[in-house]
């Protein structure tokens, strides 16, 4: 099974935006339409967030489209939702830094931790995942890191350490036969 992970259109946002459901900019037509040309036509499956949603829709271009997936959104901010990162090392010291520190566990005030991500992502790979075949998956950074950890056997530290571009790929590949992950690509543009 053949799993192609795009980061969503940029949103420009420059705060800590999980769950807060913010529009995509989708004005890089040429960008989206070279992306739609170098994916599979395979099914498109997406967060259920606005910016993934609306970027899945543009690229699924007569692909079949799934229902959106919410285990694919990106990482419940909590608190820090909406507040520049800054700003919130200042509102909350002592969790702002667990959260880089420790990564996997520690967790965003009132939100989740990598590895709560991690588990959503995952319980939602294993429902969509099969034997053979492809997949568009259209998502969030955390989403696609969780997605790389898992395939890869990487901690969260090392996870985070990948760059994501917005309507980057990273394609992972689950191969059946040896019940393994093999990365294939990561943040690779098109």
């Amino acid at each position: 099974m053949r799993w192609w992970w795009v980061r969503h259109a940029p949103t420009h946002a420059r705060a800590a935006i999980g769950w807060t459901d913010i529009a995509p900019d989708l004005g890089d037509t040429g960008g989206l339409e070279r992306l739609a040309r170098a994916l599979p036509q395979a099914p498109v499956v997406s967060s259920d967030l606005a910016r993934a949603r609306l970027t899945a829709d543009r690229l699924a271009q007569g692909r079949p489209r799934l229902a959106d997936e919410p285990g694919f959104r990106e990482l419940n901010f909590g608190a820090w939702e909406g507040v520049a990162f800054d700003a919130i090392a200042d509102l909350h010291p002592a969790d702002y830094a667990a959260f880089w520190e420790n990564p996997g566990p520690a967790r965003a005030t009132g939100g989740e931790g990598f590895d709560d991500l991690a588990a959503r992502v995952g319980a939602a790979i294993d429902r969509l995942n099969r034997a053979e075949g492809e997949i568009v998956a259209v998502a969030h950074a955390g989403a696609i890191h969780a997605a790389l950890a898992r395939a890869a056997g990487l901690s969260a530290r090392q996870a985070l350490a990948f760059r994501l571009d917005p309507l980057s790929v990273t394609r992972l590949d689950w191969l059946a036969g040896a019940q393994a992950w093999r990365v294939e690509a990561v943040n690779r543009r098109f």
